[in-house]
């Protein structure tokens, strides 16, 4: 049976190792931590014992390979569902996003046009440049009426290199939309600002996330944490099937002779010899995988030192009654960009509902207020250039005052703990230029795939991207083996 080495346990890695399974071969991943899931994992709070998310991941309907990798791995029951997102605007009230009975891509314009924090005319021009950016093509120009005006973009057009701030403000479009509207669009699902991010990373965020289906906008949040789900119940599934798991057992290099790979060198001294082998690491950890007459023959990797990286801050909170009455909301024009609770109440979690619950939406009312025990809710900040750790007073104290002025009874919650988490480098950033670094997850070695949300996807950094990649690499080794047969 053929043998693959999977390097990395992060979700590329694990969903190449599924794919190499469902394609009949031998697999064993390499993690050199001790738990699974790479960025999608969890930290464990001394307090209550219970994992916590490092932070927030979600998908949104649009990532139908991940939701595949999901049904398939049976994970897809730790994920919830929402057809109705809230906004809550700088005004302080809740607006909603959800699918009006239209169909696609006219089905999210009633919400959109019902955004009253912005004028009217504000709304009308930011659907006019909604339409006008998902005619772009690649290049400055519209794109051509005979070419389809959904889904990734072709990687042979000549990319943009204007940022979709720059895009948006040529197109007109006021300041205020820029900041609550667009921002709220896109910041999140590029990971980055709008004066740092490509306008075609934008564009495939509107065009797949917005326009593509009727459901495609859906937000879908984790039940439980990501280590019970990637690190416990889709490594029981894998291993359940075959495969391997090394937790703990770092690859210091990769063995080429002759323009081939031949074993895997670890850290203990100890080798391992496979037939095909998938590199499934950070792009910043690539390098030093491979000796330098290696490296310098794949000039596929030429631009991968070139990608950038964009921060992340989620700042957890545990107070001792709920500070919001909503399962999640944008929070327009604040420094908060995303609140998340823990687990949805149930009364406010029922899909369908034309309206948000505005009682609770506007005094911050829960349903069951006086619930005992500990209430957690983390906060989400993408793109967080201008945060850094020694800063985190001033984050907890900034935070508060937005959620107070929204939710007044949320002054009466008391703070039982926090904790701010800043990753540097959470994602790749979606600046202009960057599909040119991006490397095919085919190398120049014939037996090595890379793997990774970071490699040539047409996604940004998203967990839909990093299953795309793990499923291309595993289709590069069944080609291959298919070539040799």
């Amino acid at each position: 049976m053929t043998r693959v080495a999977v390097i990395g346990g992060g979700l590329s890695g694990l969903a190449a190792a599924a794919a190499a399974l469902d394609g009949g071969l031998e697999v064993e991943l390499f993690e050199a931590r001790q738990r699974l899931g790479g960025r999608a994992g969890s930290f464990v709070d001394p307090q209550s014992g219970e994992f916590v998310d490092y932070c927030q991941h979600v998908a949104m309907g649009c990532c139908t390979r991940w939701a595949e990798f999901c049904r398939r791995t049976g994970i897809d029951r730790c994920f919830q569902r929402y057809r109705r997102l809230w906004f809550i605007g700088p005004d302080g009230v809740a607006y909603t996003l959800c699918a009006w009975p239209l169909p696609a891509p006219f089905h999210l314009l009633p919400s959109l046009l019902r955004l009253g924090y912005l004028s009217w005319s504000e709304r009308c021009s930011a659907v006019r440049a909604m339409a006008a950016l998902a005619r772009e093509d690649r290049a400055a120009g519209p794109r051509p009426a005979a070419r389809r005006t959904t889904g990734p973009p072709s990687l042979d057009a000549e990319p943009s290199h204007e940022t979709i701030g720059a895009w948006l403000r040529r197109r007109g479009q006021s300041e205020r939309a820029v900041a609550w509207l667009w921002s709220v669009l896109f910041v999140s699902a590029l990971g980055e600002s709008l004066d740092r991010a490509s306008r075609d990373a934008a564009r495939h965020v509107l065009r797949e996330g917005f326009m593509a289906s009727r459901r495609a906008y859906e937000l879908i949040v984790p039940r439980l944490s990501l280590a019970e789900i990637y690190d416990q119940r889709l490594a029981a599934w894998l291993a359940g099937r075959g495969a391997r798991l090394h937790r703990q057992r770092r690859v210091k290099s990769v063995e080429v002779e002759a323009g081939r790979a031949t074993a895997l060198c670890f850290e203990d001294g100890t080798r391992g010899a496979f037939d095909y082998y998938v590199v499934a690491v950070p792009w910043r950890n690539l390098r030093r995988l491979f000796a330098p007459p290696v490296w310098q023959a794949m000039p596929e990797l030429a631009g991968v030192e070139q990608i950038r990286a964009a921060p992340i801050a989620a700042l957890h909170l545990w107070c001792d009654r709920p500070l919001v009455g909503l399962p999640h909301a944008a929070l327009v024009g604040r420094l908060g960009q995303w609140i998340f609770t823990k687990a949805p109440l149930a009364a406010l979690s029922v899909e369908g509902r034309r309206r948000a619950p505005s009682a609770a939406a506007k005094t911050g009312a829960a349903v069951d207020s006086q619930c005992p025990g500990e209430h957690y809710h983390q906060v989400v900040v993408s793109a967080a250039h201008g945060i850094h750790p020694s800063a985190r007073d001033d984050v907890l104290a900034q935070v508060r005052r937005e959620l107070e002025s929204i939710w007044p009874t949320a002054r009466q919650a008391r703070l039982l703990r926090w904790r701010l988490v800043v990753e540097p480098a959470a994602v790749f950033s979606v600046e202009p230029g960057l599909d040119a670094r991006r490397p095919p997850q085919r190398t120049s070695l014939p037996n090595v795939m890379l793997a990774g949300d970071w490699t040539r996807t047409g996604w940004p950094a998203t967990m839909e991207s990093a299953v795309r990649s793990g499923y291309l690499a595993v289709e590069a080794i069944l080609e291959a083996r298919r070539r040799l047969a």
